[in-house]
């Protein structure tokens, strides 16, 4: 039995053991209470999930199974993807035996690359994406597990099967749609005995004589994992896979929704800003010069994309880690330059003007200059990382649930016209 299954089946009675016990004696105590805007406001802050595999509180940022962020960074996806899975960090064997079985499935089917031919050419990179995944659905082995008949508490094991399959085809099929889809020249092909992320920033071909872009692609990879259960990937993925639906079908899912503009936009959004003040000012703009163009923009009704967050009340940790390897390694690039002057800036005039819930800067605001620096400017395509990292958090997750045996998702809507009734109005 591979060691990350193994490490699994030995924790997984005790999870179910653990919940069923809360369950029984807590199960009527009231967790959250939801407001008429609540309702109206796509449930923003009801606590009505439950995602062990990561967190976010508002003063720290993303914690995943209990260890902050900031303290993964110099961590492996495959080592992250072990973490979220069983709560635990891989020892270096654990880790190999890890690698070795992702490289042993990694090969695309022939059919995938068929399929992707046939989209048209101008086909944005995430509709691809996504495509190849949901084709390879017939490969599940959760389905052909399910249709065999098996027990509820045995749904985890292909579950995981079936995601590890997953992981380990995606950066190839990322890689390929990106040299596909903008005209970079023939496939390449993955190094033996290279990591993960390794592998995928070798396979998009991307210049790197000193391996800083692969270490990015390391970095960007473990930054991006996972985000707790209540965003739309998270949440859609999760949603589709309570009904037994296969990895297949739920990843490919919730990387719809993360396609969507105020999903996965953002750092496309964080970068097109930062280039275009870059131009208006000729790569030089003072700190005087850069505060009234905020002032400016805020002034016009704009925001400053990559400032705020819907949860964090503070520098968003991430950001931080990406801040740190750009002025590592590239602090006088212009981009970069700016990225860390708006840094210094921007905060003070948003508490300033006192209307942001959230001064801080989010990991967007940052990500899009490492990889603009790096020659991968193709914006369009950013999403796609950011889909090869956030899989690992909803394979993850998948799996879990599938182990705990949580149910179908079925929440109860209601009407306006019950609202009105139950608050009075009109009556």
């Amino acid at each position: 039995m591979a060691v990350l299954k193994k490490t699994l089946a030995a924790k997984i009675p005790d999870w179910r053991q653990e919940i069923s016990a809360l369950n029984k004696a807590h199960g009527a105590t009231v967790i959250s209470e939801v407001t008429v805007s609540q309702a109206y406001g796509g449930a923003r802050g009801v606590k009505s999930m439950v995602c062990d595999t990561s967190e976010v509180p508002p003063e720290h940022g993303l914690i995943v199974r209990g260890i902050p962020i900031a303290q993964l960074k110099n961590k492996l996806p495959e080592e992250i993807f072990f973490l979220l899975c069983t709560g635990e960090l891989p020892d270096r064997k654990s880790l190999e035996a890890l690698q070795e079985d992702l490289a042993a499935r990694a090969k695309v089917p022939a059919y995938v690359w068929k399929v992707l031919e046939a989209m048209p050419p101008k086909s944005h990179p995430m509709c691809m994406f996504d495509t190849a995944i949901l084709c390879m659905q017939r490969e599940s082995k959760f389905q052909k597990a399910y249709d065999a008949g098996m027990r509820k508490d045995e749904y985890w094991d292909p579950m995981l099967e079936d995601s590890l399959d997953m992981l380990a085809k995606l950066p190839a099929i990322a890689a390929g749609i990106y040299r596909m889809r903008f005209k970079k020249g023939p496939r390449i092909a993955a190094k033996k005995g290279l990591d993960w992320a390794g592998n995928y920033a070798r396979m998009l071909g991307i210049k790197d004589p000193k391996g800083e872009f692969a270490d990015l692609m390391r970095l960007y990879l473990v930054l991006h994992c996972d985000h707790e259960g209540g965003n739309v990937s998270a949440h859609t993925c999760h949603c589709v896979g309570s009904a037994l639906s296969d990895a297949y079908y739920a990843v490919s899912a919730g990387l719809n929704g993360l396609a969507g503009p105020l999903h996965g936009l953002a750092n496309q959004e964080c970068l097109s800003w930062t280039l275009e003040v870059n131009e208006k000012f000729g790569g030089q703009l003072s700190d005087e010069q850069l505060r009234k163009f905020a002032w400016d923009t805020l002034n016009s009704g704009k925001v400053i994309p990559g400032y705020g967050h819907a949860v964090l009340r503070i520098t968003d940790p991430r950001f931080d880690a990406f801040h740190e390897f750009g002025m590592k390694h590239f602090p006088d690039d212009p981009v970069m330059r700016l990225v860390d002057q708006v840094f210094r800036i921007v905060p003070g005039v948003l508490k300033e003007q006192g209307k942001a819930k959230d001064p801080w800067p989010n990991v967007d605001a940052a990500s899009g200059a490492l990889l603009y620096h790096y020659g991968l400017i193709e914006q369009s395509y950013y999403t796609v990382l950011f889909s090869v990292s956030r899989a690992m958090g909803m394979c993850s997750q998948l799996v879990v649930n599938r182990a705990i045996g949580t149910p179908i998702e079925r929440p109860k809507s209601v009407t306006t016209a019950w609202l009105k009734s139950k608050t009075g109005v009109g009556g």
